[in-house]
């Protein structure tokens, strides 16, 4: 007879282990490709390029590391006293972690593949078009930080769960860090490639490109922290599961998909106009200001359907009763 909770236990880390070393595995080959294309087209830059690209790979490989991680930790707490409720549990990890691996891991290449691509157009700037490819793209992998602390969280607490309510719960705060991340990490993405991109296509713009992309990301990753409190609040701030358990827990769920949706077209929207407007500071420096203000403003109203997802989301929490 099949065990269940062996079953989800252990699919828990496969799904988590499967889907970072897919991610990762895939952003670390389009990177060596566009390297590959970069020194075809600069054969006089193929050292710095082979640099950029290594360094590129290094930071697509955060996301198999904490993932591998995190599939340890799971199977270490592998016990005999193991419960479905508590197998069920830890599957709102595998959204917290595995699916933000896999979209980060994919994603991320795209600032890697157009700092090759600018190393090999402007040679000469090399080394600052690395570290600001090593900048921007470490703000990328912020997500599946906060993914690593929700899914500890969730670790600590599975091991105490004791019915179905208590499971929905603690998936809905693995699937609210996750699919909430989806959207801004792609927008993230898109900005940090535009911004490497634009470099080369200016490089006596780089000082005005680093400055408007550490803002744009910090705009774009606002729903990112939304969704970290969010997680939290499922995991210490609700009251007792009452007589309905399964019912509340499905508000819990409702709740993560209500606001893991909300934030999807807020990201990649968000970092398209962002993305946009680092193009144009490239093209029109004399016109920063201008772009820069009216792409924030844009970015802002553009975040507020993100606020409504998570005010929507806090009454299906809190008022499920």
């Amino acid at each position: 007879m099949i065990d269940t909770s062996a079953l989800i236990h252990f699919g828990t880390i496969v799904f988590t282990t499967a889907a970072s070393a897919i991610g990762v595995g895939i952003g670390q080959g389009l990177t060596s490709a566009t390297a590959i294309e970069a020194m075809d087209e600069q054969p006089a830059a193929r050292g710095d390029i082979a640099k950029t690209a290594i360094l590129g790979m290094a930071l697509i490989e955060t996301a198999a590391l904490l993932g591998v991680i995190v599939s340890i930790i799971v199977l270490l707490g592998t016990s005999a006293e193991h419960t479905i409720y508590t197998s069920l549990s830890e599957f709102g990890i595998a959204f917290s972690v595995g699916l933000s691996a896999l979209v980060l891991g994919i994603i991320s290449a795209r600032p890697a593949q157009a700092a090759c691509m600018s190393v090999a157009r402007q040679p000469f700037l090399a080394q600052k078009i690395m570290r600001f490819m090593l900048v921007t793209l470490s703000l990328v992998q912020t997500p599946l930080i906060f993914g690593l602390i929700i899914a500890i969280f969730i670790k600590n607490q599975a091991a105490v769960a004791f019915s179905i309510g208590d499971g929905l719960r603690l998936i809905a705060s693995g699937l609210t860090m996750g699919v909430g991340s989806i959207g801004p990490i792609v927008g993230l993405a898109l900005l940090s490639q535009a911004a490497c991109k634009s470099i080369g296509t200016n490089r006596n713009a780089y000082n005005t490109l680093l400055t408007f992309t550490l803002v744009g990301q910090a705009i774009i990753e606002t729903p990112i922290i939304f969704a970290l409190i969010l997680s939290l609040m499922m995991l210490f701030m609700v009251s007792p599961l009452a007589e309905h358990q399964h019912l509340e827990g499905f508000a819990f769920f409702a709740a993560s998909i209500c606001f893991g949706l909300g934030t999807l077209g807020t990201g990649l929207s968000s970092g398209k106009v962002a993305a946009t407007a680092c193009e144009q500071i490239a093209e029109h420096p004399e016109q920063s200001g201008v772009i820069s203000r009216l792409s924030m403003f844009a970015q802002g109203l553009i975040e507020t359907s993100a606020i409504y997802a998570f005010i929507v989301a806090l009454f299906l929490i809190f008022l499920r009763e």
